[in-house]
């Protein structure tokens, strides 16, 4: 059975290297890279700037996996939907559903 798993290879900041990924990941990055209107180099330029430890690979699942948590599907996250910005809305919104007293 085959693993699914894909060895890609990427540039970051210059240096030439690789990573393995499964495509569901792979594919999540880059709609997220898409919606965040960067390229997937530079968002895994930036998560492997951020990880403390593990592998470059098992980071970018990490991320995939909590963007998809914290925002839902990949196209429904963007700049412009921050978590401050989701609250404001949630809480406008529970405002005006809210009954009126009396």
């Amino acid at each position: 059975m085959k693993s699914g798993i894909v060895k890609r290879s990427i540039v970051i900041n210059g240096h030439k290297t690789s990573v393995s990924l499964e495509d569901l990941f792979w594919n999540d990055l880059k709609q997220i890279a898409f919606v965040q209107e960067t390229t997937p180099s530079k968002m895994i330029a930036d998560i492997d700037k951020a990880r403390e430890h593990g592998n470059l690979s098992s980071a970018i699942r990490l991320f995939v996996l909590d963007q998809v948590r914290v925002h839902g599907s990949p196209w429904q996250y963007s700049p412009a939907r921050r978590p401050s910005k989701i609250l404001d809305e949630v809480s406008n919104h529970r405002l005006q559903d809210a009954p009126t007293p009396g």
